[in-house]
């Protein structure tokens, strides 16, 4: 793929750029080692400071980041926005809480022979940070407020169709008075992902993005006895039993399914409905999906913006040609409007079998497959039967079945009566072919970061 600003609202080439040459890379990795070795040394206060100033540039920046994002990956404006507040949110949480998540933890010293005992948080050295175009602006910032505020140095391949906003976020950095070579962008094809990620100075990576890519950088990583933290895919399932709220859950599930425009990880994809609800359920989640207006990303008034490239959409309508052609019933959507763009339409699948592709794939767009459960064993059998494990929603009011739902769900998050989501305080991340490791929270700034444990005799 190029690395070019493509509108997908209208399919335009807007702007492309030329991949850094090796020799620039070269450059730009040697900035980042001897970075490091001072920037190791600052204090907490010095990086919460710098992490403050970039949390206020992009504050005050709001509206210029969004319409970005929105032009390169066409999410919606109001999405947009609340992307850029996000972010601001998460570096300011990073500034305020890094010293103590990484605080040196005592241990009890008799009991290991020694005066004084306890292990110490250092940072490791620079991080390459691989990252997807749907959260442009979140996914980088996710990594690089605790990467920052714990003392590594960052660099940042992202998806080359979201170049502009890669640049923008190492330009923010720079601007708010991070030293040159603390976060760096490097605008680079996916062929040079590899010689990056075994060069000796490239301490540790991250990835944000498909499981083959993920396996990839594993892969590479290993080789090179490399730490890694991977956020693969999702296929999450959505649980409403007997004793929800179907008005909320129906409604939530909208917002679940649809944000983004439906190109979301932790998205809700296949929503497993008790057969006592089943219908009523059915009805007012069909409804609201219908009344959902598609359209220009840049109008306000629209709920579901274009999928960011053509491939995607055209993924998207092979998957659910699969499941129509092999019995499948379409309840809403199903089609592609006549718009100028990557649109899709809202959809809502029912009769989904196993030979179907949509059964065992996760479809990035906004497409939901509904499935009929008979009891709550039923529930999490489907719930379970996939090879991801991101997220997982389950809506009940009955004790009993929650404590089920958060004990026997196969997922890193689990959240009952709302929607996935991924916030600051909690720690993110999945379990089997959605990867390992955990970002955000304690837990995240932790992953790249020594352990050592020290012993004073």
């Amino acid at each position: 793929m190029a690395i070019a600003t493509v509108n997908p609202a209208t399919g335009e080439t807007l702007k492309t750029f030329e991949p850094l040459s090796e020799h620039e890379v070269d450059e730009r990795l040697a900035l980042a080692a001897a970075e490091f070795r001072t920037y190791r040394a600052t204090d907490f206060k010095q990086r919460a400071a710098w992490m403050q100033s970039a949390a206020g540039l992009l504050e005050s920046e709001q509206e210029e980041v969004a319409r970005l994002m929105t032009t390169e990956m066409g999410k919606t404006l109001t999405a947009a926005r609340s992307e850029v507040a996000k972010c601001v949110k998460g570096m300011r949480y990073y500034a305020e809480h890094a010293e103590e998540f990484l605080a040196d933890e005592p241990v009890d010293a008799p009991a290991v022979a020694a005066r004084r005992a306890y292990a110490r948080y250092q940072p490791l050295g620079p991080v390459l940070a691989v990252m997807p175009w749907n959260f442009p602006l979140w996914q980088a910032v996710r990594f690089a407020a605790p990467a920052l505020m714990a003392g590594n140095v960052g660099l940042l391949k992202h998806a080359s169709n979201v170049p502009q906003t890669a640049l923008y976020l190492g330009g923010l950095f720079a601007r708010a008075g991070f030293p040159p070579g603390c976060f760096q962008t490097l605008l680079i094809g996916s062929g040079q992902v590899e010689a990056v990620l075994r060069d000796r100075r490239v301490v540790a990576a991250t990835l944000t993005g498909s499981e083959p890519a993920g396996r990839s950088v594993a892969s590479i990583a290993g080789s090179e006895v490399k730490k890694t933290v991977l956020e693969l895919g999702g296929s999450d399932p959505y649980v409403v039993m007997p004793s929800a709220d179907l008005d909320a859950a129906a409604a939530t599930a909208v917002t679940a399914r649809v944000q983004n425009n439906g190109q979301s990880c932790i998205a809700a994809k296949r929503f497993i409905v008790h057969t006592e609800v089943y219908d009523d359920f059915t009805g007012r989640f069909v409804a609201r999906m219908e009344a959902l207006r598609v359209g220009d990303p840049m109008d306000d008034s629209t709920d579901v913006g274009p999928l960011a490239t053509r491939q995607g959409r055209d993924d998207v309508e092979k998957i659910v040609a699969d499941a129509a052609g092999r019995g499948a019933r379409v309840l809403c959507g199903g089609w592609s409007p006549d718009l100028p763009g990557w649109f899709y339409q809202p959809t809502v699948i029912a009769d989904i079998t196993p030979e179907m592709r949509l059964f065992g794939e996760e479809v990035f767009g906004p497409v939901a497959s509904l499935y009929r459960a008979g009891d709550i064993d039923e529930a999490l059998a489907l719930a379970n039967a996939t090879s991801f494990g991101l997220g997982a929603n389950a809506w009940t009011t009955d004790p009993v079945e929650q404590e089920r739902f958060v004990t026997e769900l196969e997922a890193g998050l689990v959240f009952v009566n709302g929607m996935v989501t991924s916030y600051p305080e909690l720690p993110f991340g999945g379990v089997r072919n959605s990867g390992y490791g955990r970002e955000l929270s304690a837990h995240g700034i932790r992953e790249f970061c020594n352990l050592k444990a020290v012993w004073i005799g």
